[in-house]
């Protein structure tokens, strides 16, 4: 019988590198993201969810629940926005913490019941190097990073007693579309040169790159396997060396 996963915003970056892993490791990978991945090998499980919608999630949860077992939650759905705290709207706020956290916590909650049930459960959540350091112009992003990362902590000492491990991976600079829409924000506002920044953020690397998505989703297959089974309430920094500095 085949091993499940969920994966939240799986359609593109991190999370589609994660969906087509473990897709090839041979589990079900269910999908859910607002927008579809297109990904033939999903056969379906790509599933539109607005991730900061709680009520949402836990339907969505529920039903996969009743016909497969539940093994592995990839929270990896998030949002990032720019700016400093007079920068950033109450709106702003709202945004990224209802995406970023309340996806996660509702992502969290809903598949607790079926490995709680089963005394068995991987839950890995997508923290960021701004889990353990801060970055200019990130107020918002930040602090749902560094919340991600105390999630996973507290839901590893809850739920130990259910053979439930919680862990964060923690990226430094991915190229994904992600990273690339927030150079080319970047430069629309400065005026910059994106060849420019993007070798400047290669070169602030101390692997002298900018790290994959592959190499990411890796990580998180390692953390869900039995060969991390006594690792729990860690942040798994993948960064190239740069929160090393």
């Amino acid at each position: 019988m085949k091993k499940t996963c969920i994966v939240t915003g799986g359609s593109s970056g991190i999370g589609l590198s994660i969906v087509q892993l473990f897709t090839n490791k041979g589990y079900q990978v269910f999908n859910l993201d607002l927008q579809p991945s297109n990904l033939e090998i999903l056969r379906g499980a790509d599933i539109s969810c607005d991730i900061s919608n709680v009520e949402q999630v836990q339907n969505i949860i529920s039903n996969i629940a009743k016909t497969a077992t539940i093994d592995v939650l990839v929270s990896n759905a998030g949002i990032h926005f720019s700016g400093n705290i007079e920068n950033t709207s109450a709106a702003d706020l709202d945004k990224v913490l209802s995406i970023n956290v309340k996806g996660a916590y509702a992502a969290i909650k809903a598949v607790l019941p079926d490995m709680k049930a089963n005394k068995n459960g991987a839950i890995i959540l997508m923290a960021s190097d701004q889990a353990l350091i801060a970055k200019q112009n990130s107020f918002a992003y930040n602090i749902s990073k560094v919340a991600l990362a105390s999630i996973a902590k507290t839901t590893a000492l809850d739920y130990a007693s259910f053979n439930i491990r919680a862990n964060a991976v923690c990226p430094g600079t991915i190229e994904t579309p992600l990273y690339h829409q927030a150079i080319n924000n970047y430069c629309q506002r400065s005026g910059a040169n994106k060849a420019e920044v993007h070798a400047e953020e290669a070169a602030l690397q101390p692997l002298g790159r900018l790290g994959q998505p592959e190499e990411v989703a890796e990580l998180v297959y390692f953390l869900a396997s039995d060969k991390a089974k006594f690792i729990t309430g860690s942040l798994q920094v993948i960064d190239g060396g740069y929160t090393a500095q």
